[in-house]
């Protein structure tokens, strides 16, 4: 199985678009961060053909620790969520 990092992504967006590595790495945390923010405000980031990021909600619930078998509460959050999108999906396939 392989592995891509944030560098691989960024040699590969250097070596597709001849930018300057310091410009791609500009250019992905901004992007990163832009997903982030809207995230974080509660919105969804559609991206045609790939995806989209959006924020879930988990309910409050009971769980038990692994150890002593204690009942928890565990308290309701959000989460981030991807769906892929058609291309992405028949991409994999």
């Amino acid at each position: 199985m392989t592995k891509m990092t944030k560098e691989d992504v960024v040699e590969a967006i250097v070596k597709k678009t001849a930018m300057a590595k310091k410009d791609a790495v500009e250019a992905l945390n901004t992007i990163i961060e832009e997903v982030t923010k809207t995230l974080s405000k509660g919105g969804e980031v559609v991206l045609t053909g790939f995806g989209t990021f959006k924020v879930g909600a988990r309910a409050a619930r009971e769980g038990r620790n692994p150890k002593t078998g204690e009942k928890i509460k565990i308290p309701a959050m959000k989460s981030p969520k991807f769906k892929a999108g058609k291309a992405l999906k028949d991409a994999v396939r």
